[in-house]
């Protein structure tokens, strides 16, 4: 049996490509927590997880000081069983995003070890349901962008085989939201989808009052309108209107997840591999959804969703925003508007490890004797 020997820790912080503005907040950094874990047989699986600018730090010393040093001398294989032991070692801190953060970063490399011995990618070891993926748009509908931005971005993307492109909402007036869809939806056609997203911005009556608005265009889906605890709201304006609901970002457990899903509060989960604390908790999360008959579209984090959408039977589409590229080697696959998961053992995920220990900021190395 091989034992966890080493592990290595590092955080680098990545300057996204574009200005991100949304209804709430700015994405002004991606600061990246890695894990790197080392097994007797002389294994090595990498993983990571992120912030949009702040809370990296605290991950890193939740993992070095709590959860890395727990897993030296550990079965590597046994990956839900150390998943669940480390839960509840970090008991008085879960459930919350640090933890969730710290735990997504040791899961994802348990995983990518785990193939990488099984001679697998992941896409395949944990399901193999689908070769490709349509991809849909984030990065030109960023609530900042003016108009015709936000209509020429969609073009660009539905020439180059794109199925979709999100426009974020949440201007002071329905009527500028409605004026920027409208521009969107004339510009594309109908044939193309267009998200929307609020960011947890509105009340339950502004939600019900934009939703009306959301039909009118046609959207595909109603991402975050409300503050992501209040479950019962989610649920009275899925009664009010036909324009599906969207939510599972801002979510850190199965449990919350469950509650959604009884409460009908909810016909799309987003959940994120980083936010609900790693590969083996997203899987959980959506075969659940299966059951429900709900899809899963998770967000951001494309190179890690990428084998995670492909895995399962239920899931439609995968959020296309660039971050990794210059920290790894190759980029994602794309053809006519598909992403295509990667047939290398692991997460797929090539990562160029000379500029990477260029851009860390923390690193640490945690063995037996630390």
């Amino acid at each position: 049996m091989a034992k966890i020997t080493r592990i290595e820790l590092q955080m680098i912080d990545l300057v996204p490509k574009v200005k991100r503005v949304d209804a709430i907040q700015s994405f002004v950094s991606q600061e990246t927590p890695m894990v790197t874990i080392y097994d007797s047989d002389g294994a090595v699986g990498t993983g990571y997880s992120y912030t949009i600018g702040t809370g990296g730090p605290s991950v890193m010393a939740l993992l070095e000081h709590t959860l890395t040093p727990a897993l030296i001398g550990r079965d590597p294989d046994r990956i839900n069983g150390i998943w669940r032991d480390l839960l509840r070692l970090t008991n008085a801190t879960s459930v919350g995003a640090i933890t969730s953060l710290a735990l997504a970063a040791i899961d994802t490399a348990l995983w990518d070890l785990k193939c990488k011995k099984a001679n697998l990618p992941l896409w395949k070891a944990a399901g193999g349901s689908r070769d490709r993926v349509p991809l849909y748009t984030t990065e030109g509908g960023w609530l900042h962008l003016e108009t015709q931005a936000l209509a020429d971005d969609a073009l660009e993307m539905q020439a180059k085989g794109f199925k979709g492109s999100k426009v974020k909402i949440g201007r002071e007036h329905v009527s500028e939201d409605a004026a920027r869809l409208g521009a969107v939806r004339a510009a594309v056609g109908d044939a193309y989808e267009i998200m929307t997203d609020a960011n947890q911005s509105f009340t339950l009556s502004e939600a019900i009052r934009r939703a009306r608005m959301l039909e009118d265009h046609g959207v595909g889906w109603f991402e975050e309108p409300l503050p992501a605890d209040d479950v019962a709201s989610h649920a009275a304006l899925a009664r009010h209107t036909s324009v599906p609901i969207a939510v599972g970002e801002s979510m850190y457990s199965l449990s919350q997840f469950k509650d959604y899903l009884h409460a009908a509060a909810a016909s799309i989960v987003q959940v994120d591999v980083a936010r609900v604390g790693g590969i083996t908790p997203w899987l959980k999360v959506a075969h659940m959804a299966e059951a429900f008959n709900i899809m899963v579209c998770p967000h951001f984090l494309m190179e890690l969703h990428l084998p995670l959408v492909c895995a399962v039977s239920n899931a439609k589409w995968l959020e296309y925003i660039p971050q990794l590229d210059s920290v790894t080697t190759e980029a994602m696959q794309i053809s006519d508007g598909y992403a295509i998961p990667s047939e290398e053992p692991g997460l797929g995920i090539r990562w160029d490890w000379e500029v990477i220990s260029a851009k860390s900021l923390i690193s640490k190395t945690i063995t037996e004797a630390s």
